[in-house]
Parts: C-alpha cells; structure tokens; sequence
C-alpha cells in the first residue's frame, strides 16, 4: 500500500536551509511572507513559475516539493490513461488509426504501471529492512 505523502513539503525544505517566510518571499519576488505561508499550508496553489521557482531556490524536484499533489495528479492520470485505453479497445471495428493510439496508450500505460511495480517494491523492501 502507497504511503500518503503530505501535500507539500515547501515548510520543511524552507526551514532546512534556515530561511524566513519573508526571505523567500524575496526570491519569489512576492511583496510578503503571508503568500509563502498560504503556499506552505496550501492554502493557495502556487502557480507554475513559483512552483519551478521553488524548485530554483530548494534544488528540489517539483514533484518532490509538491508530493501530494503530484501523488493526486499521477493516481488521476493513470486512471485516465486506462479509460482512454478502454474507450480505443471498445471501438469495433477498430478504426486504423486507433489501432496505432491504442498501441501507443497501452505502451504508455505498461510503461508506467511497470515503473509503479517497481517503486512499490523498493517501498516494501526498505520497509522491510528499516523494520529490522
């Protein structure tokens, strides 16, 4: 089972380096540090610039800064990926075209159900050591 990530860890990285809400309000060149505590408690959603800003200032992955939310965005979009994979099989007869999206989705698809496989393992193999 997928371990839950927070929405954001933008307050974590920010205090690791010791930086102020004011500070980082600065280099995302917002007037105040009340903007980076909406960000932080994801009161607002930051947009794409200040988020690859964050990324810039912390030398951290977006995804990695906004785990939660990527964690949302990927579950979301797998999900889509098997529907539209459904809605081309479902086509009859299949129309040239789709046969070639449908490879392509499906390949998409295994590809990235693979790359699940593989990080779900890693997760309960490390778990199993850190338990030890």
């Amino acid at each position: 089972m997928a371990t839950r990530k927070l929405t954001n860890y933008v307050r974590t990285y920010r205090k690791r380096l010791g930086f102020s809400q004011d500070e980082v309000a600065y280099l995302l060149d917002c007037k105040s540090g009340a903007k980076i505590s909406r960000y932080e408690h994801y009161r607002r959603e930051p947009t794409l610039r200040t988020a690859l800003a964050y990324e810039a200032i912390f030398q951290t992955p977006v995804r990695e800064l906004f785990a939660g939310v990527y964690q949302l965005v990927e579950q979301k979009t797998l999900k889509r990926i098997r529907r539209l994979s459904e809605k081309l099989n479902s086509s009859d007869p299949p129309h040239p075209r789709h046969l070639r999206r449908r490879r392509q989705v499906e390949a998409a698809l295994l590809s990235r159900l693979i790359d699940l496989d593989r990080k779900s393992t890693r997760l309960n193999s490390s778990h199993l050591v850190s338990s030890y």
